[in-house]
C-alpha cells in the first residue's frame, strides 16, 4: 500500500486531535475545538469556490453537514436506547422492574455470594437497559441486601461498576450502540467486531475482578475493610395500587426478561446455525427496539389502563431525554472525527476528499514495519487518553478511524485493533478509572461511597486487565 502524501489539511486535523487531548487533560469540554477543526478543514478544502467569502460560506456549510452526518449515524443508537429506557420507566410504575430481580436476593447468603450475584445481575441488566438505568434498578434492590450479609459498601460498588460500566458497556452485546459507533468509523462490519469486543471485555473484566476480589478479601481479613452494620430488614417489593395490579406487575416481570433473553438467544442461534437467516446489524437493532416499544405499550396499559394514552408520552419523553443527554454532546465531536474516515469525509466535503486520520494513520503505520506489539500498545494508550474525558463514547469515532488506518498500513486485522480500542476507552471513561465519569459517580453514590474511593479500588485491577488484553490482541494480529 503506497504511503499517502500529507497535506496542510492532514496536519491541521492532527493538530486538532492533539488540542482535543490537551483539552481533555484539563478536564474541559471538547465541542468548541471539534467544531473549530471542522471550520478550518472546510476553509482549506479544494471543493470550496475561489474567493474568501465563498470559502467562509463553504466552511459554514461543512459544519452543518458534518453535524448532520454524525447525527444520522448516531440516531439509530439513540432511538433504541431511548425506547429501552422508556420501557424500563414504564415497568417502574408498577414495580415490575424490582420484581424481575428480587428473586436473586435469596442467593445472597454471604459476602462472596453477594459480590457474585451483584456482578451477574448488573451485567445482565446493563446489557439490556444500559448501565446507568440498570444501576438504579440493581442498586436499590440488591445492594442493601449485600450490605446486610457482610459485603463492604466499596466491594458492592466495585461489583456493579466493573460489571456494568466496565464489561457490559464496553462489549455492548445487546443494544450494540458502542460497537456500531466504532465499526462505522473503522469501516468494518458490526457483526465482525462484536465477538472481539465481547472477548476483550470479558478478559479485561475477569482479570480486574480477580485482582480486585483478592484485595477486598485480604483487607476484610486484616480488618482494614469492614462491612457496614445494617439491621433493617428487606422492604417487600409491591406494586403501587394506583399504577396497576400486583398480578399485572408479576406477569410483566416474567414476560419481559423471557422475551428479551429469547430474542438474543434467537440472534445467537441463527448467527451460528443458520447464517442465511441471521438477524444482524440494523435488523437486530430494529427487532430489539420494536419489541421494547411493544412492551412499553403493554406495561403502560397495565399501569394506567385508558390513562396510558397520556402517560406513555411521559415515558417516551424521559427515554429520549436520557439518550439525548448522553449523545447530544457527542454529535459535534463525532462530526469532526468522522472526517478522518474517507467515506464520511466525502459525504461532508465532496468526492475525492481524503480521510484525514486514515491517511495519517497509514503514514505512521508504514513506519511501524508491522510491529503488532507497538500497534496494540499504541492503540491502548490512545484509547486510555480518549476515555479520560469521562464519557467513554466520545472517543470511539477516533478509535475506530485510527484502527482502520493503522491496520491498513500495517496489513493487520482492523477488527482486533478496533475492539481493543473500544474496550479500553469505555473501561476508562465509561467508566471505571475516571472519578468524574457520570457512570462511576452513579455506581459509587448508590453504594454510599465517594467516586475517588471507587477509582482507587479499580485502578490496579483495571490497568492489569488492559495490559492483558493488549498483549492478547498483539498475538491475535500476527
Amino acid at each position: 500500500m503506497p504511503t499517502p502524501e500529507l497535506t496542510l489539511s492532514h496536519w491541521v486535523f492532527l493538530a486538532v486531535v492533539v488540542l482535543i487531548f490537551v483539552t481533555i487533560g484539563f478536564r474541559r469540554g471538547v465541542i468548541i475545538p471539534s467544531i473549530a477543526g471542522i471550520i478550518v478543514l472546510g476553509l482549506l478544502s479544494d471543493h470550496a469556490d475561489p474567493g474568501a467569502l465563498n470559502r467562509v460560506i463553504f466552511a459554514a456549510q461543512v459544519v452543518f453537514r458534518a453535524l448532520l452526518n454524525a447525527g444520522t449515524e448516531l440516531f439509530p443508537i439513540m432511538l433504541v436506547i431511548a425506547t429501552m429506557v422508556a420501557m424500563l420507566n414504564s415497568l417502574k410504575a408498577i414495580g415490575a422492574d424490582q420484581l424481575m430481580i428480587a428473586p436473586l436476593q435469596k442467593f445472597m447468603v454471604g459476602p462472596r455470594s453477594a459480590f457474585l450475584v451483584l456482578a451477574i445481575a448488573m451485567y445482565l441488566a446493563a446489557a439490556f437497559f444500559w448501565p446507568t438505568p440498570a444501576v438504579a434498578l440493581v442498586g436499590t434492590v440488591l445492594i442493601p441486601v449485600a450490605l446486610r450479609v457482610g459485603l463492604p459498601a466499596v466491594a458492592a460498588a466495585v461489583a456493579v461498576n466493573l460489571s456494568g460500566h466496565g464489561m457490559a458497556l464496553s462489549a455492548d452485546p445487546v443494544i450494540q450502540g458502542a460497537t456500531r459507533l466504532t465499526s462505522e468509523a473503522a469501516q468494518i462490519d458490526t457483526n465482525d467486531l462484536l465477538p472481539y469486543t465481547i472477548l476483550f471485555s470479558a478478559v479485561c473484566g475477569l482479570v480486574a475482578f480477580a485482582i480486585a476480589g483478592f484485595g477486598i478479601r485480604r483487607d476484610m481479613r486484616s480488618g482494614k475493610l469492614q462491612a457496614a452494620v445494617i439491621e433493617a430488614t428487606a422492604t417487600p417489593v409491591t406494586a403501587d395500587p394506583q399504577h396497576g395490579t400486583t398480578s399485572g406487575a408479576r406477569a410483566l416481570a416474567i414476560v419481559v426478561p423471557i422475551l428479551l433473553i429469547g430474542i438474543v438467544s434467537l440472534m445467537v442461534y441463527r448467527a451460528i446455525f443458520s447464517p442465511a437467516t441471521a438477524i444482524r446489524g440494523g435488523d437486530a437493532t430494529a427487532l430489539l427496539g420494536g419489541t421494547a416499544a411493544l412492551l412499553l405499550i403493554a406495561s403502560t396499559l397495565t399501569a394506567r389502563g385508558i390513562g396510558a394514552l397520556d402517560e406513555i408520552t411521559t415515558h417516551i419523553r424521559e427515554g429520549f431525554y436520557f439518550a439525548i443527554r448522553i449523545f447530544a454532546p457527542m454529535i459535534p465531536i463525532a462530526g469532526f472525527f468522522f472526517l478522518g474516515n474517507p467515506e464520511h469525509a466525502e459525504i461532508v466535503m465532496g468526492e475525492g476528499t481524503p480521510g484525514f486520520l486514515f491517511d495519517v494513520g497509514s503514514y505512521v503505520g508504514a513506519h511501524l514495519d508491522g510491529n503488532v506489539l507497538m500497534m496494540a500498545f499504541g492503540m491502548s494508550a490512545v484509547a486510555l487518553l480518549a476515555g479520560v474525558d469521562g464519557s467513554g463514547f466520545s472517543g470511539l469515532p477516533l478509535i475506530g478511524s485510527l484502527a482502520g488506518a493503522l491496520a491498513a498500513a500495517g496489513n493487520v486485522d482492523p477488527v482486533v485493533l478496533a475492539a481493543l480500542g473500544q474496550v479500553v476507552t469505555i473501561f476508562t471513561g465509561g467508566g471505571t478509572l475516571v472519578a468524574w465519569a457520570f457512570g462511576l459517580a452513579a455506581d459509587a453514590g448508590i453504594a454510599g461511597i465517594t467516586p475517588a474511593e471507587l477509582v482507587r479500588r479499580n485502578f490496579v485491577p483495571v490497568l492489569a486487565g488492559m495490559v492483558t488484553i493488549t498483549v492478547l490482541a498483539s498475538f491475535m494480529m500476527r
